[in-house]
C-alpha cells in the first residue's frame, strides 16, 4: 500500500514536472530559445540530478519518477537552447 505522504509526493511530482512541458513545447514549436537562460537550466539540471540521487537513496517512487522525467525535460530545453540560439 502506498503511504499517504507518497501520494502527496506524487501529486507534487505531477504538478512540478508538468510545469516544464509548456516551455519544451513552445521552444520546439517556435524553434526559438533566445530568452531562455542556459545558466539557470544548467543549475536546475544539476539540482534535479541531486534530488534524483536523494530520491533513489530514500527509495521514494515519487521523487525518482518526477526527477527522472524533469531531468529529461530540462535536458531537452538545454539542447534546444544550444540548437536554436
Amino acid at each position: 500500500m502506498i503511504d499517504k505522504f507518497e501520494i502527496i509526493g506524487l501529486i507534487a511530482a505531477v504538478l512540478t514536472t508538468s510545469a516544464y512541458v509548456p516551455q519544451v513545447y513552445k521552444t520546439w514549436k517556435t524553434k526559438s530559445a533566445g530568452n531562455i537562460s542556459l545558466t539557470m537550466y544548467i543549475a536546475m539540471f544539476i539540482g534535479i540530478i541531486l534530488w534524483l540521487i536523494y530520491g533513489i537513496h530514500l527509495n521514494s517512487f515519487a521523487m525518482i519518477v518526477a526527477n527522472s522525467v524533469t531531468a529529461v525535460l530540462t535536458l531537452i530545453i538545454m539542447v534546444f537552447k544550444l540548437k536554436y540560439k
